[in-house]
């Protein structure tokens, strides 16, 4: 365990900190969670490698540095209510639910949904995060609007979905992926009530699976 500890560290250290990451509730909160914890077992031993880590057939973590950087993006305040969409077994909601007021844990896998639960649980911060399991697309309509949206993985097309949960002034944060490099992207809903307009804003290059739901419709050819 001392060995796993000290990649975590590390993993602050050089690979976290040096990508202009400068929140330090984020890196308290990836010093804190083990994120050992919210992966597979097989996967335990790499679970701080600098990449993202394929859990499950088409679904990664992500790499430690561009989540960290897409947290830091999001810009999230102590009282927000965020929605995680794609959270695979909880480790972002374990390290956001230590920055924000509440987390919905969405995943659409109810075996990674169940995995999620019981990780939450054994870290003790389950108490300020909902794991619940549906569509990614669909967002979780039931306790929106959300302060922030943060999509865990990569998005050919953003679902209308959740842009109707966006609280006004939220931000939604994610990785637009198709031919060529991914990029993460913030969406902003700005404007009057009823009258809001997403702003987008490109922020740095990314790498990330596209998530299920996510994908862009395939032309019809004849």
């Amino acid at each position: 365990m001392a060995d796993i500890a000290l990649q975590r560290k590390n993993m602050v250290a050089s690979q976290v900190r040096p990508s202009d990451v400068t929140d330090r509730r984020i890196t308290g909160a990836m010093q804190a969670v083990a994120r050992e914890a919210f992966v597979p077992p097989a996967f335990a031993n790499i679970a701080y490698m600098d990449d993202p880590l394929a859990v499950a057939p088409g679904r990664s973590l992500l790499a430690p540095r561009t989540f960290a950087r897409l947290l830091q993006l999001a810009d999230m305040q102590s009282d927000d209510k965020v929605l995680i969409v794609g959270a695979l077994q909880g480790y972002s909601a374990a390290v956001v639910a230590d920055i924000a007021k509440s987390v919905v844990a969405l995943e659409s896998d109810k075996g990674q949904s169940s995995s999620a639960q019981a990780a939450l649980t054994s870290a003790g911060v389950i108490s300020s995060v909902k794991v619940v399991n549906g569509p990614l697309a669909e967002g979780w309509s039931a306790d929106a609007p959300y302060d922030v949206i943060i999509i865990e993985g990569g998005m050919e097309t953003l679902p209308d979905a959740l842009t109707a949960q966006l609280a006004s002034g939220g931000r939604m944060v994610g990785i637009e992926t198709g031919p060529g490099i991914g990029r993460a992207v913030l969406f902003q809903k700005v404007g009057d009530k009823g009258q809001e307009t997403l702003a987008r804003r490109v922020a740095f290059d990314a790498a990330a699976t596209c998530l299920p739901g996510f994908a862009r419709p395939k032309a019809f050819t004849f």
